[in-house]
This record gives C-alpha cells, structure tokens and sequence, in this order.
C-alpha cells in the first residue's frame, strides 16, 4: 500500500496509472508530431505540453468511469465508457481551450488525429490491464506480507496484498522473524494484532531493513479503506489533526466547495428547469422537498431537494427508510433518483454553509437519535460539515437498515480520519462514475 497525503491506495494500481499515463503520453506525442502539418510554429516543448494535457484528460476520465477502481478495473463497459468520455475531453480541449494556437499556427488536428488520440488510448489501456491480469495472476502485485497469529480467509477483496505466511505469535516469533527470511518471502511488511508483541529489537532490526510493522486493525483499514468500528478506543477523535483544519485549507475547501457548486447549478439549469416542470405535471404538490438534517457538531438545517414521492409519503410523520422499488416514489422520481438529479438543489445548502461538497451524508434527527444509540462512535461524523457526495456514498450503496448504517459509519470514519484536499478530489472523480453506472441509486 502507497500512503498519498494519508490515504491508502494500492501500489499495484498506482503503477498501472502510471504505466498508462506513461504510454499514453508517448503515443499522444507521437501523433501530435504526425497529425499537425508541417510548418506549424509549435515546438517540441509545446507539443509535449499538449500531449500531457489531453493525458491528463484521459486520467479523469480513466477515474471518472472506475478504471482504476479495484472493483471494475478490468470491465470492457468501463473501458468503453473512458475512451467515449475521453473522445469528448479532445474535442473540447482541442477545439475551444487552443483557439488562438489553432487560428495563428495552423496547428489543427485532424479528425483522423482525434480518432488516434483515441485509439491510442484505448491501446495503452488493454495492453497494461493484459500485463496488470497476468501479473495478478502470478502474485507479483502489491506488497507480500507475513500475518503474525491472524486467519488470512477474512482479508479484504480489494486486490488485497499477498500472505507470504501466517506465523502464530509465540516465545520463537522474534527468532522467526528475520530479514533474511522475509526478503526470502518476498515479504515487506509483517502485521501484528499489537505491534508492541513484538519485542523492540526486532522492531528497530526490521525497521532498518525497511520492513513496515502494521497492527491488524491499522492493516485492514489501509486494505478496505473503511475503519473497524469495534477496534476504536474511546477518545479517539481527540489525537486528530483533521479536526483542527488550518485556516489556509478551510478557505481553499470553502472555495472549492463555492466553486463547484456555482459551476454545477449553471451547467445542469436546463436540466433543473425541465426537471421542475417534470415535478408538477407527475403529481401534486411542491416542486423542493425541504427535511431536516443533522449537520456539523449536530446542529439542525432545512436541505433543499428536488422532491421525488408522493405528498403523503409520511402520513404519521415518523421517518422510514426508503426501499428498494418503493411505492411512494413518482414516475417522475424515480427517474430523478437514478440520475442523482434531486440531490442537485443541494448546492444552496453548500452555498449557505451547512454542507460541504463532500462529507458524510447528512441523515434525519430521527434516524441520528436511534442511530447513534445503536451503532458505537455514530456521532463521529458529525465533526465535519455533511457533504453531497461522500466516501461512503462512492463505496457502498443506498443504506436502508441499522445494518447498512453501520458500514456506511465505517467509511464516513475513514474520512473523518483521513480527510483531505486530495481524498475530496478523488470522491468528485469517483461521483462521475457512481452516477454514470447508476450505483447504488434507489
């Protein structure tokens, strides 16, 4: 596992990133050298720097689609899905970011230049997913490690490292673990329920061998990228540096968060608008449905969504979960629900403040109350601002029990945990793509 700005992410598919972005860079090089005619004033530096653009162009979209999830990485949908979305990303960037460049060197590409941009892409991606599946296939992805007195059948499924060995914690574990073994094993990191188990010369000799020494429960979550509930002691919040956000990063996230949301509100307003006529010809009654919700440090706000059930969906007033194939939902809404549209009006909540663009989802008073009286540590989510998407809401779907609550608490504690600029920025990325494929909609 690769530690970036505290969160975990395989090292397996940082590579497989990297190899393709590294392909596709040198393709896009070349056919940029072949597909703009001769004489157009563009350097080589110049052409390298549009050729790491439409790059990065081809990353997003790799992430916005699940390419580089551990779930769907190796899907032809997806891999469909990322050369379409990509296709559009040239034109744009092509056509209506380099006017000027167009206009004054003659540096148009082609349609058939496009065209390769695209199959190039498409190459760099089958080709290292063919090279990644056959080095899965013979262990040689992620780190091996060596599990001291744990059962490896209950391992995360999330392309999980390696078991080199199970050793059983005893008067003979220090003896057992040497570095001579290990580099033998192929093995760079040894996980302990304890590491303090482990006696403290062993831990300095390992250490300097550059073996990493992990605690099971520290392990599983790098692996899963959810946190064990169970495993967390009391008072554990109080040790977070995440909690005493710097003013520098609040304004940037503020920003960010203003950002995002003016930019979405004037792209979709054609949609909102038709969205709204929708609302009132389906069914009686408001076109916003107005709830609600617990915010940050449990203060109360009213969120903004389009409504998408009947008026009397809640006659007795009492909250309830919404099913599978509910009832009460409209023709109407349940359009707008797979498509994530009625979540949209949520960008006034961020503009008021009471939500960020990404946090935990705020839930109901009433569901907190019982919630919180069920599931330990539950009103941990509460020390940040609730979010329109979320971790949580990228990785497991639409919760409609105590159950469903609990594991989603383990992700949203993940990010309590880990919170960063750089894990905001990959749950946007990670939106596109549960909205594309309609995950976990209800």
């Amino acid at each position: 596992m690769t530690n970036l700005f505290g969160h975990s992410i395989p090292s397996s598919l940082l590579s497989l990133f990297a190899l393709e972005a590294a392909a596709s860079l040198g393709a896009f090089y070349l056919i940029l050298l072949w597909g703009i005619p001769e004489g157009a004033a563009l350097s080589h530096v110049q052409l390298l720097a549009i050729a790491a653009l439409f790059t990065a162009c081809t990353s997003l979209a790799g992430g916005a689609t699940g390419l580089y999830s551990p779930r769907c990485w190796l899907r032809a949908n997806r891999v469909a899905a990322s050369a379409v979305l990509a296709g559009i990303a040239f034109i744009v960037v092509g056509e209506f970011l380099f006017p000027e460049m167009n206009a004054a060197s003659g540096a148009s590409l082609s349609l058939w230049a496009q065209a390769g941009f695209v199959g190039a892409f498409v190459a760099a991606v089958i080709s290292s997913r063919l090279l990644f599946a056959a080095a899965a296939r013979r262990g040689m992805l992620n780190g091996r490690v060596v599990l001291v007195g744990s059962d490896p059948s209950p391992m995360p499924q999330r392309l999980p490292p390696a078991v080199a060995t199970v050793l059983h914690a005893g008067s003979t574990l220090d003896a057992e673990l040497t570095p001579e073994r290990l580099r033998t094993l192929r093995a760079s990191t040894v996980v302990v329920r304890d590491p303090c188990e482990l006696a403290v010369t062993t831990r300095v000799r390992l250490a300097a061998a550059n073996v990493r020494v992990m605690s099971e429960a520290e392990w599983l979550e790098c692996c899963s990228a959810e946190v064990d509930i169970a495993s967390l002691p009391t008072g554990w919040l109080a040790g977070l540096d995440q909690r005493h956000e710097g003013m520098l990063e609040a304004g940037v996230r503020r920003a960010l968060d203003v950002t995002l949301s003016l930019a979405l509100l004037l792209f979709t307003l054609p949609i909102l608008i038709l969205a709204a006529i929708a609302i009132k010809l389906d069914s009686p009654g408001p076109v916003f449905y107005r709830q609600e919700r617990v915010g940050k440090d449990g203060r109360i706000f009213t969120l903004f969504k389009f409504r998408s059930m009947r008026q009397d969906a809640e006659v007795a007033g009492a909250p309830v979960w919404a099913q599978k194939g509910d009832s009460r939902v409209t023709r109407t809404g349940r359009f707008l629900r797979l498509t994530r549209i009625d979540e949209i009006p949520q960008v006034f909540n961020v503009l008021l403040g009471h939500m960020a663009f990404v946090g935990p989802r705020p839930e109901r008073p009433g569901f907190v109350e019982d919630l919180a009286l069920q599931i330990p540590h539950y009103e941990a989510r509460h020390v940040v601002k609730p979010g329109i998407t979320g971790w949580a809401q990228v990785n497991y779907p639409y919760g409609a029990s105590v159950e469903d609550a609990r594991r989603k608490l383990a992700f949203d504690l993940y990010y309590v945990k880990r919170r960063s600029l750089f894990l905001d920025l990959l749950i946007i990325i990670s939106t596109v793509r549960v909205v594309l494929f309609q995950e976990g909609s209800r």
